[in-house]
């Protein structure tokens, strides 16, 4: 596949960010009702509504294509092309008015993520990556695709969402890293993986993952410069162990993977 064969598919991205960008942001910061799901992460009008609208832009568009959507599971789930939406990726940053979220659309051709989109409703920024192209950045607030030069651990700007997330980490190696990088900053969902993707951030450690949760990342990071890969290095797939390392200089690669070998 070369990535021309992706354009009429990327046109139906943008068209899914954009719809859900007008349906998510008259609800940002305003009495928008919060349910807690059955695993206790709260869910939203406007995540539910902004997946409803993507699935039927791509039922319309794309009726062949499989699609799984964080809020309403799998449909076509033998088709070779599979779309994963998650319409806000950090409801948290969402209900309490913290513009740390946003929509996350990736295509996999047989699992592989080769388009992924990460946009921000409200301050209307948009990452785009497609596999074998740089990615492409938009924001009114300037700012160019394009990871940072950092090939010393030490002088690395580490990113987490949350210390709750680490609590289901497979082992302790992320406090290694935590101590062997410059500094370490919490908060920021997918926007984290944006700013990664800017060059403001070096490196980001996660785990809890799901594939719609970093599906999208792949193309974007990896069209910015870096690299995105499980703990052990590994390639990201659905049945690994949930765990997620990107990196903006690749370089540092290898040494944030040996860091989170290494028990404190």
């Amino acid at each position: 596949m070369t990535s021309d064969d992706l354009t009429p598919f990327l046109n139906v991205a943008n068209m899914m960010a954009d719809a859900a960008r007008c349906v998510v942001r008259p609800w940002f910061r305003s009495s928008v009702a919060v349910i807690d799901k059955a695993d206790q992460s709260p869910v939203t009008l406007a995540d539910r509504t902004a997946e409803r609208v993507m699935r039927a832009i791509l039922s319309e568009r794309l009726p062949g294509h499989g699609v799984f959507g964080e809020e309403f599971g799998l449909e076509n789930e033998n088709a070779s092309y599979r779309w994963l939406l998650d319409p806000v990726d950090g409801t948290r940053s969402f209900v309490t008015g913290r513009p740390l979220f946003g929509t996350l659309i990736a295509l996999l051709k047989n699992g592989v993520p080769v388009l992924g989109i990460i946009d921000q409703p409200v301050t209307e920024e948009r990452w785009v990556g497609v596999s074998g192209q740089p990615t492409r950045f938009s924001s009114r607030f300037g700012g160019l695709a394009g990871t940072r030069a950092c090939p010393e651990l030490g002088q690395a700007e580490l990113s987490c969402t949350s210390p709750e997330m680490l609590e289901s980490a497979p082992h302790e190696g992320w406090k290694t890293l935590k101590k062997r990088a410059k500094r370490m900053t919490w908060g920021g969902d997918c926007y984290a993986y944006g700013l990664l993707a800017l060059g403001q951030i070096d490196i980001i450690a996660e785990c809890d993952m799901n594939p719609w949760d970093w599906a999208a990342l792949v193309p974007v990071i990896e069209g910015a410069g870096g690299r995105i890969t499980a703990w052990d290095g590994s390639p990201l797939h659905a049945e690994g162990d949930r765990t997620v390392l990107a990196v903006g200089d690749a370089s540092l690669h290898s040494a944030a993977v040996q860091a989170l070998a290494t028990r404190p």
